[in-house]
């Protein structure tokens, strides 16, 4: 080997040494812990949870349906009406007409193809089940078409359901609030 040869050499055993050195100072510059478990957690597109309040005393829907607004109901299902009809004999949209929901049967507006399981669920449309569908339509029917992801808040669902009530040529009377 000349001497050029072993120029080359040192310079390349130089930069390896080079690039170790730097590798160990960034690592002492910067030190990254090892993660209990390899990976990383995906975003799941749900809202991150909140820490829990303290429960409030929940109220009866009977009692929240005796102060319930009609016309605060009929305001808050503006955004329904992108999917829903509210007047009688209307068409389906994305969803059923909601004329007459309260004490109708679950899945049987006509013209509208409901999921197996809104079919499968039966009986009427009560005051308590309206409320837990719009509390929470995929929890309370799982399975259903209803794209909706649920009204968390009590008054407001009592509002709606209190004007959905007034879509019927025979109101169905309230419930009695407890003493």
């Amino acid at each position: 080997m000349t001497f050029l040869d072993y120029r080359y050499l040192g310079a390349l055993f130089g930069a390896v040494l080079f690039a170790l050195f730097l590798g160990v100072f960034s690592d002492a510059l910067v030190h990254s812990p090892m993660p209990k478990v390899p990976g990383f957690d995906l975003p799941s597109g749900e809202a991150p949870a909140k820490a829990a309040a303290p429960a409030a005393a929940a109220v009866p829907l009977p009692a929240l349906l005796a102060k319930a607004d009609p016309a605060k109901g009929q305001a808050l299902t503006k955004v329904c009406a992108t999917c829903h009809s509210f007047e009688k004999g209307g068409a389906a949209k994305v969803g059923p007409d909601l004329y007459g929901i309260v004490g109708r049967p679950k899945g049987s507006a006509a013209g509208f193809g409901y999921s197996d399981a809104m079919k499968a669920k039966g009986g009427d449309w009560t005051f308590d089940d309206l409320d837990s569908f719009i509390a929470s339509p995929k929890t309370f029917v799982p399975g259903t078409k209803m794209g909706f992801g649920g009204e968390p808040d009590a008054g407001k669902r009592a509002d709606i359901i209190a004007y959905l009530r007034t879509l019927s040529d025979s109101p169905v009377p309230l419930p009695a609030a407890a003493k």
